[in-house]
Parts: structure tokens; C-alpha cells; sequence
């Protein structure tokens, strides 16, 4: 799914995602990763490294749940005045998008909710994808998740790490609790030369929570589980989601710091 893409450059195509089920997609390569953002359901279906291994792996067939469905990025507005910005599946509304920058090291891609309430930006750079919520519903709330598949499928060679600490954290851990500063998560199988992470840009004292499931991640930032699980999200806040091409702590940690200046 591939294709060459020269150092510093950001491609923008227009196709569709076949592995997602053949919705409409914008197609963005970079030298680090491909990304499938569908153009109707606003989210990622589809984020391909280097060796062509798809990370996310969603599916819009109904009833496929964590082995399809569900999956995506950033899966942000769940039965929340409406549910956006998340790969078209059958309870997702529909929004409608426009590409605001295109130029050789940035693509930037505006989307805007059926009920327009919610707007969406992404920023597609060399070395990473971001995505800032620009308009949030009245009295409503919001979280950023990446429910995915690391290294293309859920096993017991899959890790984590985190802000918290320089632990390798097994697949299977959960986590429930405010990252401290900078507030990241990254994802790693045993059998891949890199971890794919998420990095939320502003500091806040919210829940942030991984829970496991059998067929994929559940990783939410402003995600708190309890007898009802809470979105806490309710400001402009922006996410980045990419790869880093190594699994050792130090490195990824140095390569989020990073990005966040």
C-alpha cells in the first residue's frame, strides 16, 4: 500500500480504503506512514508503516465490533450530540471536509459535523498526523482514542509504555489515571522495529485510560471508566498520532518531546 514518498514530503490522494470496506478516503503518504482518513466519517481507518502493516485495521462490517468496527482514530464523539470523527460505521454521522493547506510538508484537512456543532482539523506533517477538536458542541464533552491493533493484530508479544514510567507494560495491563506531563501512550509488538504512540499537547488533570480487549487497544485520553464510563474532554485540545522507529523507551520519549515544542 506503499508507495515512494520523498524524505520531507507530504502526498495528498484522493481514493479509497479496500481493507476498511471501500469508503472514500483521503490518502496521505509520508516516508513514515500512510494514512486512510475517510472523508465521510471524518477518522482514521487505516495507518500503514513502512513494511506495510496496517495499525489500526478498522472494517465497516456491522456487527464486527473490536475486530472491525470499532477501531479507528480518534473516535472522539460517541452518542455525544451525535457521533463523529470516527471511520464510517453503521451508528457514525456523517460530516463534510475541505482541504484548507496542501504543500509539500503539510496537508491540512478541516471536517464539520452533519449538526454543525463539532469541527475536526488535521494536520498531516513528514513525521506525523495531528488532530485538533476546533469546535465543541455546547455543554457537551469529548475524548480522543486509538483503538487499534499494534503491528497489525492483537497478541501476546504486543506492549506498552507510557509517560508514567520506563516500564514495558504488557499488552493485557490496564491503566486508568491522569499521564503526567508530557501525556503520551506508545504501542509495540515484539515482532516490529517500532511503536506507534499518541501524545496529547496539553497538560490537564483529566482520566486517561488503556483498557485491553482481545482484538484490539482501548486507549483513551479523557477516558475515565467506572460504573459509566465519562468523556472529560470539553476545550480546543490537539492530539498527534506516528510512528517512532525504535522500542526503546529513551528514544521514544526523546522523539515525543519532540514533537510536543
Amino acid at each position: 500500500m506503499l508507495g515512494s514518498c520523498m524524505d520531507n514530503q507530504v502526498q495528498l490522494t484522493n481514493g479509497m480504503d479496500v481493507s476498511a470496506g471501500g469508503d472514500s478516503a483521503y490518502i496521505i503518504k509520508t516516508s513514515a506512514a500512510t494514512y486512510y482518513l475517510e472523508k465521510e466519517g471524518g477518522g482514521l481507518s487505516s495507518m500503514i508503516d513502512k513494511d506495510g502493516i496496517d495499525w489500526i485495521g478498522f472494517h465497516n462490517k456491522k456487527g464486527s465490533a473490536h475486530k472491525g468496527e470499532y477501531r479507528g482514530f480518534p473516535n472522539a464523539i460517541h452518542k455525544q450530540d451525535g457521533s463523529y470523527f470516527h471511520a464510517m460505521n453503521a451508528g457514525t454521522d456523517p460530516s463534510t471536509s475541505e482541504v484548507k493547506i496542501e504543500s509539500n510538508d503539510h496537508i491540512r484537512i478541516s471536517f464539520n459535523s452533519e449538526n454543525k456543532k463539532w469541527e475536526g482539523q488535521w494536520d498531516f506533517y513528514p513525521n506525523r498526523c495531528d488532530f485538533t477538536m476546533t469546535k465543541i458542541s455546547d455543554g457537551h464533552k469529548y475524548w480522543v482514542q486509538y483503538e487499534g491493533v499494534p503491528g497489525g493484530e492483537m497478541d501476546t508479544t504486543d506492549f506498552w509504555y507510557a509517560s508514567m514510567d520506563e516500564k514495558k507494560h504488557p499488552i493485557e495491563e490496564s491503566f486508568e489515571g491522569d499521564l503526567p506531563s508530557p501525556e503520551w501512550m506508545a504501542f509495540g509488538d515484539e515482532n516490529s522495529s517500532r511503536v506507534l504512540y499518541m501524545l496529547h499537547h496539553e497538560d490537564d488533570e483529566h482520566a486517561d485510560n488503556y483498557v485491553y480487549r482481545k482484538d484490539m487497544t482501548v486507549l483513551g485520553f479523557g477516558r475515565e471508566n467506572g460504573e459509566k464510563t465519562t468523556k472529560h474532554l470539553s476545550t480546543v485540545q490537539t492530539f498527534s498520532i506516528g510512528f517512532v522507529e525504535s522500542k526503546k523507551y529513551s528514544i521514544i520519549n526523546q522523539h515525543i518531546k519532540k514533537v510536543r515544542e
